[in-house]
């Protein structure tokens, strides 16, 4: 796949997605408005299914929705609120951690630039580039594990990890396209475009894909 073909390539794809679920850090942003919701329903995310993600993430919104509240939350109450997401007792100490940076270095807001984010505990660049695009609308290239399969099965980057990914297309994609890149790859990696024995016979996109590295399809 070229640039030349992005803008046909992104139509595509926002057409084809609508048959399936919202992510669900999206649906959080839309029903919310709170880039902290969005933050800590990311970080239950990571490594977890997105029905897991949404029970869990309003279950522990019912008991607190800002840093004041959640740091209040015991850690033990926190982890059995957001079970059985992956790795929950670690992510219940890392969202207590977070609240407690927030409000003793950002007034309890969630800051609005990727280096601040990712000085957060626990806060990886994916995190960090899904609350500024998803939870702020600024500039970013959230890249997991959907967006760096499809863009290197496109042929449009060869990078070997979603961070050489996210530097890659940061060079090459255009910029008016980085915020909504995860939203659209995402859905399309879940239910169509998948790791092993790709949709192809059903994918609008084969005509621009290389197919590098798939070696069984339907």
């Amino acid at each position: 796949m070229t640039n030349k073909q992005i803008p046909r390539a992104v139509a595509l794809l926002k057409t084809a997605i609508r048959q399936w679920p919202e992510p669900i850090v999206g649906v959080v942003a839309k029903k919310s408005r709170s880039p902290f919701q969005v933050l800590i329903a990311t970080v239950l995310s990571l490594r977890t299914k997105d029905r897991t993600t949404a029970e869990a993430s309003a279950r522990l919104f019912d008991l607190a929705t800002t840093p004041e509240a959640m740091v209040k939350v015991p850690e033990g109450r926190i982890a059995s609120t957001i079970y059985p997401v992956g790795f929950y007792r670690t992510k219940a100490k890392a969202i207590r951690a977070i609240c407690r940076q927030l409000l003793e270095r950002h007034g309890g807001q969630v800051p609005r630039t990727l280096d601040e984010l990712l000085a957060l505990p626990g806060v990886g660049r994916k995190t960090a580039n899904l609350v500024l695009t998803v939870g702020f609308g600024l500039p970013g290239i959230c890249v997991d594990t959907h967006v760096h399969r499809i863009s290197n099965r496109w042929g449009y980057v060869k990078t070997k990890s979603p961070d050489e990914t996210e530097m890659a297309l940061r060079a090459k994609l255009p910029r008016r396209y980085w915020i909504t890149f995860n939203d659209l790859l995402v859905p399309y990696g879940q239910n169509l475009c998948a790791p092993i024995s790709p949709w192809c016979s059903r994918c609008r996109l084969q005509s621009m894909c290389d197919r590098v590295g798939v070696r069984m399809r339907r």
